[in-house]
Formats: structure tokens, C-alpha cells, sequence
């Protein structure tokens, strides 16, 4: 069974707005690897429609003049990789994505069945549907050293306490840390 992992970057309180962050060339390469160690990538609407909108790479195949080269590596693997897309709005979608449709847990069960070394989901409101779920394995959160004032938060509704045991930390250059805990 592939393991579901949520990752996300986080602010010291608690923000996971994409532009609260910071970002450097580290955590890019940092990224780029995490991605690449999935089989595919689960998102909700607004999620793969940012990342798309971000980072789907030109048919005409030369990297855009606004796009750092450091980021190219994050780039093309998230550009590559197999995308999963629950949403009840779309009709299709593609950037070698598939849509998601009828009961969320059973449609990612089903994901998880299939052979592989794992599913990657990002984004707010999907992840915190799955964790309702109990349907995520493992949790990655990067936390910024910034704080940022506003949200959106993570699990802002969450009905429950899950417990986490640490399980990795890595400390990054800029002052980030990287922490991956799997439910108790």
C-alpha cells in the first residue's frame, strides 16, 4: 500500500499562504527531491490550479525569463510528475493530471491500494478532509522563520486532536526546519 504524505510549508504562526514563506535555492532542491520520490501528487482545485498556473513548463520547451534557473530542477519534476485532482467543479483537467470523483475516501483508498512508493498531497482544505479520514500516513511540515499575521491556517476546523510522533528533522541554511511526524 502507498503511504499518503501531506507536506506543506508553514510560517512560525502557523500561515501556509504559498506567499508567506521564504524560499532559496536549498529548499527548492529539497522540494524537487521530495516530489520526485512520489508516484503522484493529490491536490484540490485551488492547489493544482496555483501549481499549474506556477509551474507548468512551456510547450516550447525553454525555460521562462521570470523563472530563476535554480528553480528549474523543482520545475520540471513537478511539471513530470502524475497529478490527482479532487474537485467537483471541473470537468477536466490535464498537465498529466486525472480528476478524482465520487466519495473522497474511498476514491483515495483506491490511490493508496496501487503499488508504488507513494502519494504526495498539498494544499489547506483537501489535507485536512484526508486527516479527518485518518487517511494520512506521514506529515511534513517546512517552518519558516517568519511570522506572517494571517492565515489561512493549517487544520483550522480539524474536529479532533491527532497525535504525531517526530520521526526526521533537518535544519535548512535560511533557518527553516523540516519535521516529519506519522500519526501515533
Amino acid at each position: 500500500m502507498r503511504p499518503l504524505r501531506y507536506s506543506i510549508n508553514v510560517t512560525l504562526d502557523g500561515c501556509v499562504d504559498h506567499r508567506a514563506g521564504s524560499t532559496d535555492e536549498e529548499l527548492h532542491r529539497f522540494w524537487a527531491e521530495k516530489l520526485s520520490q512520489a508516484d503522484g501528487l493529490l491536490f484540490g482545485r485551488v492547489t493544482y490550479e496555483m501549481m499549474e498556473a506556477a509551474w507548468r513548463w512551456p510547450a516550447n520547451g525553454l525555460r521562462p525569463e521570470w523563472m530563476a534557473e535554480w528553480t528549474e530542477p523543482f520545475a520540471r519534476t513537478i511539471d513530470a510528475a502524475k497529478k490527482y485532482v479532487v474537485s467537483s467543479t471541473l470537468d477536466r483537467v490535464d498537465w498529466n493530471a486525472e480528476l478524482v470523483r465520487g466519495d473522497l475516501g474511498t476514491a483515495v483508498e483506491q490511490l493508496k491500494r496501487e503499488p508504488g512508493k507513494g502519494l504526495f498531497v498539498g494544499g489547506v482544505k483537501l489535507p485536512l478532509a484526508l486527516a479527518e479520514l485518518g487517511l494520512i500516513d506521514e506529515y511534513e511540515f517546512v517552518v519558516h522563520p517568519r511570522l506572517a499575521g494571517h492565515g489561512p491556517t493549517l487544520f483550522a476546523g480539524l474536529s479532533k486532536y491527532i497525535d504525531l510522533k517526530l520521526v526526521s528533522r533537518l535544519e535548512f541554511g535560511s533557518g527553516a526546519v523540516a519535521m516529519r511526524y506519522e500519526p501515533r
